[in-house]
C-alpha cells in the first residue's frame, strides 16, 4: 500500500485562482518547515477530489512547484517535497574549512591594546608597498623557515591570504586557456579561480600518496600543446588529506623540470609539528610557487597570505599583485608582526594543533572505517565513496540538518574511483560536532548497507 501523504489539503485564503492559491498554500508549508524534505504529497486524483477542484488545477499546480524546485516527480512513485526546509532548523555547518578556534579575547584584547598605544601613523597614513613593508616580509619568511621552507624574504610577496595568493601565483604562471594540472579532486576555491582566469584544468587521478605522477607524465608527453603548470597540495590534501611522501615529491620535480612546468605547492595545512617531511619549494626553488598563510594555522580572520616566488618570477609575480590588489591590510600587517614577536602566535598554533587531534580522536571513534586515514591528524575530513553514494550523503545530511561540502565542489573530471565527502570538524562547537557525527555515522552505514537508499534527496 502506497504511504500516505503527511499534508492536510488546503486552499490559501485569497480571491486568486484555484491554481495560485493551491501552489500558495504548499509553498507556504513547504517553507515554514510543516511539510519535511521527501514528505510525499497526495496523488493528484485524491487532492483534486478533496479540494473541489479540476484534476489538471492540480496538474498544473504541481508542475509550478516543480519548476521551482520545491517539489519533485518520481515517476511510478508519486510527487515528494524536494527542499531543505532552512528556516525550520539551525545548520550544523562541516562545509567551512576552519582551524579550531583557539585566540582567547584576553589575548586579542592585549594585542591591540599594544598597538594602540604605539601606533605608527606612517604605516596608516600612507600606502604600503604593493609586495609589503621589508620588516613584515621578514617577519613572515622567519615564520616560513620555521615551517621547514628556506625562505628569502626579497623573493616573499605578501597577499590578501592564500586564496589571493593563488590567484597570484595562477597568473604568473598560466596563460589564459592555458593547462593546469590538478589532483581529481581538488581545492573548491582554486576550481573556482581556475573557471575566473579561463584556465582548463587536468584532473590526474591519485593513490594514498597524491596525485599519479606517472599518470601525469604520460598525459604531459602525450599533449600536443606543451606549457601549462602543476597545482598541488602535497600535505593533507584538501578534501581527500593525502600526504605525497618524499619519492613521490621528488619523483613530480623531475617531471616538471623536465618538460619545463612550474609548480604552485599549496602548504597551508601544515602546523609547526606536522611532519618531517621537506616541502617541494624546498626541493626545487627554482620552479616552485609556494603559498601558505596565517588564516588556517592561527585565526581565519587574519588574512595574511604568503606567497614565495623564484627570482626569475618575482617580477611578472608583483606586477600580477599590482592587478589584483594595492597593498596588504596595515592592521593586519600589525597585528601579525606583534604575534610573531610576543609568541602569541607560536601559543595559538599549538593550542590549534592540541584540539585538531582531540577532534580528529572523535571523528575516527565514532566514524571508524568510513574515514579515510593519512595517518596524521587534520581538522578536515574524507570520507570516499561512490559518485552517486558522495551525492546521496551530502542530500542525506542536509536533511537531518547539517552542512558538508558539496561533492560537485571538489570533483576535476569523471574519475571513477575518487569520489567522497569532505568533513570540516575546526569550527563546530565540540558537542554539536559530536552530535553531527553520530548522525552521519548513521547514514554513511546505510549507503554502506544499500547502494543509494536516498534518491529523492536531490536538492
Amino acid at each position: 500500500m502506497r504511504e500516505r501523504s503527511p499534508w492536510q489539503p488546503r486552499l490559501a485564503e485569497g480571491s486568486s485562482s484555484p491554481t495560485d492559491r493551491l501552489v500558495q498554500a504548499l509553498s507556504d508549508d513547504i517553507l515554514s518547515g510543516l511539510l519535511r524534505l521527501g514528505a510525499r504529497l497526495p496523488a493528484h486524483r485524491d487532492l483534486a477530489d478533496t479540494l473541489g477542484i479540476a484534476v489538471g488545477t492540480v496538474t498544473k499546480a504541481y508542475g509550478i512547484l516543480e519548476r521551482r524546485g520545491l517539489v519533485r516527480s518520481v515517476k511510478g512513485s508519486g510527487m515528494f517535497v524536494a527542499l531543505v526546509n532552512s528556516r525550520s532548523r539551525t545548520f550544523i555547518d562541516l562545509s567551512q574549512n576552519t582551524p579550531p578556534a583557539a585566540l582567547t579575547s584576553r589575548s586579542l584584547s592585549k594585542t591591540l591594546t599594544t598597538l594602540a598605544r604605539r601606533p605608527d601613523m606612517d604605516m596608516f597614513n600612507t600606502y604600503a608597498p604593493a609586495t609589503g613593508h621589508d620588516e613584515h616580509r621578514r617577519l613572515l619568511a622567519q615564520w616560513f623557515s620555521r615551517l621547514g621552507v628556506p625562505a628569502d624574504y626579497q623573493h616573499l610577496i605578501l597577499t590578501n591570504g592564500a586564496q589571493h595568493a593563488l590567484s597570484v601565483a595562477l597568473s604568473t604562471v598560466c596563460e589564459p586557456f592555458g593547462r593546469l594540472y590538478v589532483e581529481a579532486q581538488t581545492y573548491s576555491g582554486l576550481i573556482q579561480l581556475s573557471h575566473l582566469l579561463k584556465l582548463t584544468l587536468v584532473g590526474i587521478p591519485m593513490d594514498d600518496e597524491g596525485m599519479d605522477v606517472s599518470v601525469l607524465e604520460k598525459i604531459l608527453d602525450e599533449n600536443a600543446e606543451k606549457g601549462g603548470a602543476v597545482y598541488v597540495t602535497p600535505l593533507l590534501q584538501s578534501p581527500s588529506t593525502r600526504i605525497m611522501s618524499l619519492a613521490r615529491r621528488q619523483e613530480l620535480v623531475r617531471v616538471c623540470r623536465e618538460r619545463g612546468i612550474k609548480i604552485i605547492e599549496d602548504d597551508v595545512y601544515r602546523l609547526m609539528s606536522a611532519t618531517e617531511l621537506p616541502q617541494i619549494a624546498k626541493i626545487a626553488p627554482d620552479i616552485t610557487l609556494y603559498v601558505n598563510s596565517l588564516s588556517k594555522i592561527l585565526n581565519p580572520a587574519l588574512r595574511i597570505g604568503g606567497l614565495l616566488v623564484p627570482e626569475a618570477l618575482y617580477s611578472r609575480a608583483e606586477s600580477m599583485l599590482r592587478a589584483t590588489a594595492m597593498m596588504v591590510s596595515p592592521l593586519s600587517s600589525s597585528i601579525m608582526e606583534q604575534w610573531l614577536i610576543d609568541g602569541t602566535a607560536e601559543t595559538v598554533t599549538l593550542a590549534i594543533e592540541h584540539e585538531t587531534r582531540r577532534r580528529y580522536q572523535l571523528a575516527i571513534d565514532i566514524l571508524g572505517e568510513h574515514v579515510y586515514r593519512s595517518g596524521l591528524p587534520s581538522f578536515h575530513l574524507w570520507l570516499p565513496f561512490s559518485r552517486d553514494n558522495a551525492h546521496s550523503f551530502y542530500n542525506a545530511a542536509l536533511a537531518t540538518g547539517i552542512k558538508v561540502t558539496a561533492p560537485a565542489s571538489t570533483e576535476v573530471g569523471q574519475q571513477s574511483d575518487q569520489y567522497g565527502v569532505r568533513l570540516c570538524i575546526g569550527a563546530t562547537e565540540f558537542s554539536q560536532l559530536k552530535q553531527a557525527l553520530l548522525k552521519l555515522n548513521e547514514i554513511a552505514g546505510q549507503l554502506k548497507q544499500k547502494p543509494d537508499p536516498f534518491p529523492l534527496f536531490n536538492v
